[in-house]
């Protein structure tokens, strides 16, 4: 659709960007915390590991003060449940408390609107010992962690995420890192895992809405727009297979209270739908989330299954490249989008058309919690990092939401990952997302100096004028 006439970003938009706690803050035994699956999990010897990462945990005062020079509106970043409770559930850490406590603050003090995820992938190591998720015992320390928290800043934390990219873990289990041993949880123990997160994040959402009257809580979910890859109505159908089992089958769970109709009979057939008990379906009904958050960084294309092997493409160990499934889809080419050098597809326009569905089927005003692109960015001899790659990966994307807004969908806000340079899960210090170069390598600190990008400077001009000049 041309439109005569745009609408602008809502006066209130919430420009932003993200951070999560293990992959910033450092600090990994400190102050009272424990391990968490983060910490003990085996990952990649040749990166990077999240001992010291961007030491935020002692340099947070310096970064916040950095993204309000650059003008953030709001700061994503989550609170690390060992920081908190220690043993995962019982005595509380003082000191994990305040420091969040001044991180909030520190925000405040700036203008900038805290976005708090509650939990970002890192399960404290105590809990895991006694079956992590797998341990329906697990979804009352949840709710217990998360009553902490709404207690200690539900004055001064409006905007709450209860689990980041749920459908991640569920899907790709190695994408954080693997248990040692190298074992992974069957796909039948992984949808058990999902339904006991799923109990968890809607008690945690009634809490939320009982003790923060004022707070607005929602689900961070990884979502995007599938593609048939010709007309074939078999390649629209897989296409539909997907995006319902990779996106609508974990959103629909807290906004609607029971799983996707497809959804649920996949699990069924393939023997692998969890365990439900008596009682489960009232605790999932009526967590009404506030919005709904979400991480966007690529599209897929999907072709009809061939029923064999040729399925599956060969395993990428990356949550953004699509696998494929024996009987359900088969992964293929797209040749009017790009990719990064890391194999993930470009495609601004799928941003749009992801929000539209989204929206269309949700109506939730949606806060964009993760967008941006990975590279090996280059510091040069004059200390200047020119990232114009990202500066149109991401002018793109805000076009595009943009655009969304004027189709009708209501936007919260949009905060691209990542605020500063993290450690890449995948690929360590070697691919960076930040706006502010952290002067590091893969295992040697230097000093971890702060130094703005090309890109800090275009965001902040573009806060400025409220996105009008893209």
């Amino acid at each position: 659709m041309i439109y005569e006439k745009l609408l602008d970003f809502p006066k209130d938009f919430l420009w932003g960007a993200s951070t999560s706690a293990y992959q910033v803050e450092g600090a990994w035994d400190e102050d009272g915390k424990s391990p968490s699956i983060i910490d003990m999990y085996e990952h990649p010897k040749e990166y990077a590991d999240f001992k010291v990462a961007s030491d935020h945990y002692h340099r947070y005062e310096e970064d916040i003060a950095l993204f309000a020079q650059m003008g953030l509106k709001a700061y994503r970043f989550s609170i690390a449940w060992t920081r908190i409770l220690p043993q995962g559930t019982g005595e509380v850490n003082q000191a994990g408390v305040e420091h969040y406590r001044n991180m909030i603050r520190a925000c405040r003090k700036h203008g900038i609107e805290p976005v708090v995820t509650m939990y970002h992938f890192d399960l404290p190591w105590c809990l895991e010992e006694k079956g992590g998720w797998n341990n329906r015992a697990t979804i009352d320390a949840f709710v217990e962690y998360c009553a902490v928290l709404f207690r200690e800043y539900g004055d001064e934390v409006t905007y709450w995420l209860t689990i980041n990219e749920q459908n991640t873990m569920i899907l790709h289990p190695g994408a954080i890192g693997l248990p040692k041993g190298g074992k992974l949880p069957s796909r039948k123990e992984l949808y058990q895992q999902n339904h006991h997160m799923m109990l968890a994040q809607a008690r945690a959402m009634k809490l939320c809405h009982q003790m923060c009257p004022k707070g607005k809580i929602g689900p961070a979910l990884n979502l995007t727009a599938m593609y048939p890859a010709t007309c074939d109505p078999a390649d629209s159908i897989a296409a539909h297979n997907w995006e319902v089992l990779r996106c609508w089958n974990f959103a629909d769970v807290p906004v609607y209270g029971w799983y996707h109709p497809l959804g649920w009979r996949y699990l069924e057939d393939r023997g692998i739908a969890p365990e439900v008990l008596e009682g489960d379906r009232e605790t999932l009904a009526g967590a009404n989330p506030d919005f709904l958050a979400m991480n966007y960084y690529s599209t897929a294309t999907i072709a009809a299954s061939r029923g064999d092997a040729s399925d599956v493409a060969p395993r990428a160990g990356d949550q953004q490249i699509m696998l494929g499934e024996q009987g359900v889809y088969r992964p293929a080419e797209n040749p009017y989008v790009g990719k990064t050098k890391y194999g993930w597809v470009v495609d601004p326009v799928g941003f749009r058309s992801t929000l539209r569905r989204a929206y269309e089927r949700y109506r939730l005003p949606i806060l964009i919690t993760e967008n941006g692109i990975g590279a090996p960015d280059t510091l040069e001899a004059d200390g200047t990092i020119h990232d114009q790659y990202r500066i149109d990966f991401l002018r793109d994307h805000l076009e595009q939401i943009r655009l969304a807004i004027t189709d009708g969908v209501e936007m919260l806000g949009y905060c691209p990952w990542a605020a500063l340079d993290v450690v890449s899960t995948h690929q360590g210090y070697a691919k960076r997302y930040g706006f502010i170069y952290v002067d590091r390598d893969e295992f040697d600190l230097k000093e971890l100096r702060r130094i703005p990008k090309d890109s800090f400077y275009w965001y902040q001009k573009v806060i400025a004028q409220q996105g009008k000049n893209l």
